[in-house]
């Protein structure tokens, strides 16, 4: 699915949509998810990051034509994404298994866990569905998924390109990612950056 139709669509909408509107409607699908990423801030006991959160859907809403300008970045206050995985995670809970979703790609049963509590509760989604209005639900995912792919474009087909085990070296870069996010950490500078990766025995025992 991803080679037939979701990389051919990131590379055409890259190629029709200038920069600086895919930043906007970046900004923008950000912008519309920060509910669920200050609820779970607020789950996790970070009440600095959910005030953060808060903050800057107001500044971005109201400054940033409906957030499709990140204003708040600008203001110090940096986008932080936060899932129930991470949250799980932070309550102790293990990856699990590796899973590889369909069309939706790496994840783990803890993180696949989060991503259905996380589309169940989002207030948008539900808001959307108890006014006979889901089509415009539909639109947001598949908006989502293009622009996450689009972003993703380069880092994969390197990834692809220089890996011996194109589907080993994903595996180990999702887990150090998500780790790092689990941290509250950049994963470029915590050394989960999408490149080829150091393997160990310890990684092992995990995958298998």
């Amino acid at each position: 699915v991803d080679k037939a139709l979701l990389e051919p669509v990131a590379k055409g909408y890259r190629a029709v949509v200038p920069s600086p509107v895919r930043t906007g409607v970046r900004n923008f699908l950000r912008n519309l998810r920060s509910p669920i990423n200050a609820a779970n801030q607020l789950l996790q006991g970070d009440i600095e990051g959910m005030a953060s959160d808060v903050s800057r859907a107001l500044i971005n809403t109201v400054l940033g034509v409906g957030g499709l300008v990140d204003v708040a970045s600008s203001a110090g206050l940096e986008y932080e994404q936060e899932d129930f995985g991470q949250t799980l995670a932070v309550w102790g809970v293990d990856h699990g298994p590796y899973l590889v979703l369909p069309i939706m790609g790496p994840s783990s049963f803890r993180d696949a866990t989060g991503l259905v509590v996380d589309a169940y509760a989002d207030p948008l989604r539900l808001y959307l569905y108890n006014t006979d209005q889901e089509e415009w639900h539909y639109a947001r995912l598949a908006a989502t998924a293009v622009d996450k792919r689009e972003e993703l474009l380069d880092t994969l087909d390197d990834l692809r390109q220089n890996s011996f085990d194109y589907y080993a070296a994903l595996r180990s870069v999702y887990i150090q990612r998500r780790d790092a996010l689990v941290r509250d950490e950049d994963p470029e500078m915590a050394g989960a950056s999408l490149a080829i990766p150091d393997y160990d025995d310890e990684d092992d025992d995990f995958y298998e």
